[in-house]
């Protein structure tokens, strides 16, 4: 008898949108508000991952920046109905980590990582192979199941999109 074998490619999610970003205000800015359209044109409510995707965005700019080197955002929503929001950096050298600095009286900086933490079912890093990080963020969305897209919607929910 003849077998064959599928290949050992992993399926792709009912929903992926993918964004190289320039590290900078910008492209922070632009980060929230790619994030809040493309949350609205697949039915789920933008907040509370606008406020996700903008404290790990800013964080990818104020301290995973490489000079002339940009940021990538991916939100990925799985057949199960959890949101993956994930901001990648070339800074490897950098890992955030809850900070002390939030439970500080009067510290001016240090929350943004307690607001992710707040407003998210799961947060994480994930390093290498290569350089830099990914900062990851998963929001439950119960209720929600994700349908297949067409193919013509892949092609365009991974289209670049130029600098910021």
């Amino acid at each position: 008898m003849n077998q064959q074998t599928a290949p050992l490619v992993p399926p792709i999610p009912p929903h992926r949108f993918t964004v190289p970003l320039s590290a900078t205000r910008r492209g922070a800015r632009l980060a929230r508000v790619l994030a809040a359209e493309q949350l609205c044109a697949w039915g789920l409510p933008p907040d509370p991952a606008r406020l996700v995707v903008a404290e790990l965005a800013a964080n990818a700019v104020l301290h995973g920046q490489v000079p002339g080197r940009d940021f990538r955002l991916t939100l990925l929503v799985t057949r199960s109905g959890t949101l993956r929001i994930e901001v990648v950096d070339l800074s490897g050298d950098r890992l955030p980590a809850r900070s002390a600095a939030a439970d500080a009286a009067l510290a001016e900086s240090g929350y943004g990582l307690l607001l992710v933490e707040e407003s998210a079912d799961r947060w994480g890093v994930r390093t290498g192979p290569g350089p830099g990080k990914a900062v990851w963020a998963e929001i439950d969305y119960p209720g929600h199941v994700a349908r297949a897209r067409p193919e013509a919607d892949r092609a365009s929910a991974n289209a670049p999109v130029g600098r910021a």
